[in-house]
């Protein structure tokens, strides 16, 4: 854009073996850059030369910074237009004197770009020769810039394209199959092993072996959404590789009740990201802190991720003890790295999960401990100086009597929310969601869901004892299919006199329980039978046998002892 020489380095081609040839060649590049001025000099992985000279491990190290140091104060003073631009994904770690007024003054944070800039992206990298991306529907255009919302520019203009276009040649196989009726017989795995099924598969490798294909023949190849559609599940985004803010596929759907939670996190979270504008002529320009409290297993971390979802903003999730660490200053600074890289990614939720390990009362551990700097630290990001617009903070706890006071004043943790055991209309509304409202798995005639959550044995039972519920009921269900399924393939062998050969010695005394060892290496269920696996159901029988197992993770004694804690420090 500027029309002027640029000048490209990696920080590692600097490093030399030999004492004095790294700074000769940072003078020599220096050097270099002024005699072209007006010119750019970019250093990319900066940091991998200019480490903090206290903990520099060489000499040859400190002598690389302070040879930087001096280039760039003798570009400061001098009249040589040279803009020197350096990368890292690591700012801390560079010695702070590279950082000051007249060196690297100006830091730019690059987060991870939005949903209108991944969709300019899209559109950028497929309007190249020779990859042509067919992508005219601009709703569809916007979902897929929707679903790669973990993901960064790179991730977006390399992997996507790299996984989707193998796609395009099996999908050509795929109608050749339809075509040629290979896939209509009744036995699915006769038709993989096929002669036809076979031969396209060797065409399909060599199309896939062969050189790239020239204009002519790409001039009615596309990539379409559909192709990027089906690479999405094969690229893991670098942001959840390094830790990054990422957007939860959690909504409101996979919730069941909470509704006047779901209400109160709306006009916290929801409403102020929606409603900017609004809220700012009020004078709402911090957001409010939210601590979610109540008995463990009733969702306190699905409601986190669900709203961050539903608003369509970024989410970080931390584990109370992760922060902590042995060394002083470490747990301090990762505290503060928390909160950078959330407003980096603002707007963003942070979410501190089991927060009572990690601000505990300052009076009961000691002010020299770890845990009280780290309360210290929150309680700087959370109001200090610097104001934290459009990063929300989110706190869920099952003990919040044995958190700090200063964590839960005005303008920090100051709603509290208390998400208790449900009712017997909510365990109706959580059953229906888990079951999607008996569908998965499939309930049988005899079940009702209502009659199962009003039963006294589901009394004092969390979302997640539910969710054990009718998981143990459906795996009755598949013991007791398999196990039918086993009696019936063990009827079928022509020679009953060889029974122990397939089955082992012993095999007719093995126990119900065995059933399923014994029934998956050796007589796995026919693909063939896929109409009937559908037919599986959960019957009362099976809930009967899943209600001796599952018990309430809450006892009584501390469901006693949650009520009178809502009563006296949580306002609903």
């Amino acid at each position: 854009e500027l029309q002027v020489p640029f000048f490209k380095i990696a920080a590692t081609e600097i490093v030399s073996g030999i004492s004095g040839e790294s700074e000769q060649k940072i003078r020599a590049l220096f050097n270099e850059a002024t005699a072209a001025a007006p010119s750019i000099l970019f250093i990319d992985e900066i940091d991998s030369i200019t480490p903090k000279r206290e903990s520099a491990g060489k000499e040859s190290e400190r002598r690389v910074v302070t040879q930087i140091l001096t280039c760039m104060d003798e570009l400061a003073h001098g009249d040589s237009h040279v803009l020197v631009i350096g990368a890292t994904n690591r700012a801390d770690s560079i010695d702070p004197a590279l950082r000051r007024a007249g060196r690297f003054d100006r830091e730019i944070a690059m987060g991870i770009p939005s949903k209108e800039a991944r969709v300019c992206l899209e559109r950028k990298k497929g309007s190249g020769r020779p990859r042509k991306l067919n992508l005219k529907d601009q709703q569809r255009l916007i979902q897929l810039a929707r679903k790669v919302d973990t993901g960064f520019a790179r991730d977006i203009q390399i992997e996507l394209i790299k996984k989707g276009s193998p796609k395009v040649a099996p999908r050509t196989i795929t109608l050749y199959l339809n075509q040629s009726g290979a896939f209509k017989s009744d036995n699915v795995v006769k038709a993989l092993f096929s002669n036809e099924y076979l031969n396209v598969r060797k065409h399909s490798v060599w199309l896939q072996q062969q050189p790239p294909l020239s204009d002519a023949q790409l001039s009615n190849l596309f990539l379409t959404t559909h192709h990027f559609e089906q690479a999405l599940p094969h690229v893991q985004p670098s942001a959840k590789r390094e830790g990054f803010a990422t957007v939860p596929d959690v909504s409101w759907k996979d919730i069941g009740a909470l509704e006047d939670i779901r209400e109160e996190l709306t006009m916290a979270i929801m409403a102020p990201v929606h409603n900017p504008v609004e809220f700012e002529s009020l004078g709402l320009v911090t957001p409010p802190g939210i601590l979610l409290a109540g008995p463990p297993g009733c969702g306190k971390t699905l409601l986190a991720k669900a709203i961050a979802n539903e608003a369509g903003i970024n989410f970080i999730s931390v584990k109370g003890p992760e922060l902590l660490n042995m060394y002083v200053g470490e747990s301090e600074k990762a505290v503060r790295q928390v909160f950078q890289r959330a407003k980096n990614s603002a707007p963003c939720v942070i979410f501190f999960d089991e927060i009572d390990a990690l601000c505990p009362r300052r009076s009961e551990t000691g002010d020299s401990s770890a845990s009280s700097r780290v309360v210290n630290q929150l309680l700087t990001e959370m109001d200090g100086l610097e104001t934290r617009k459009n990063v929300f903070i989110m706190g869920a706890t099952n003990r919040p009597d044995i958190l700090d006071a200063a964590i839960l004043r005005p303008g920090r943790l100051d709603k509290l929310l208390y998400v208790g055991l449900p009712n017997p209309s909510d365990r109706k509304k959580i059953l229906n969601t888990i079951t999607m409202n008996g569908t998965k798995p499939k309930m049988a005639d005899d079940v009702t869901i209502e009659v199962i959550a009003s039963d006294l044995r589901c009394e004092g039972f969390s979302g997640a004892d539910l969710s054990a519920l009718v998981r143990e009921a459906s795996v009755s269900a598949l013991k007791e299919f398999m196990k039918n399924s086993f009696k019936t393939s063990s009827t079928s062998v022509s020679n009953p006199s060889t029974g122990s050969e397939v089955l082992g010695d012993g095999y007719e005394e093995k126990k119900t329980s065995d059933v399923c060892d014994t029934f998956l290496p050796s007589h796995p269920i026919n693909t063939s039978k896929t109409e009937e696996t559908k037919k599986i159901l959960v019957s009362r029988a099976h809930f009967e046998t899943a209600f001796e197992k599952v018990k309430p993770s809450v006892s009584g004694a501390d469901r006693i002892w949650y009520d009178d804690m809502k009563k006296k420090n949580i306002r609903k």
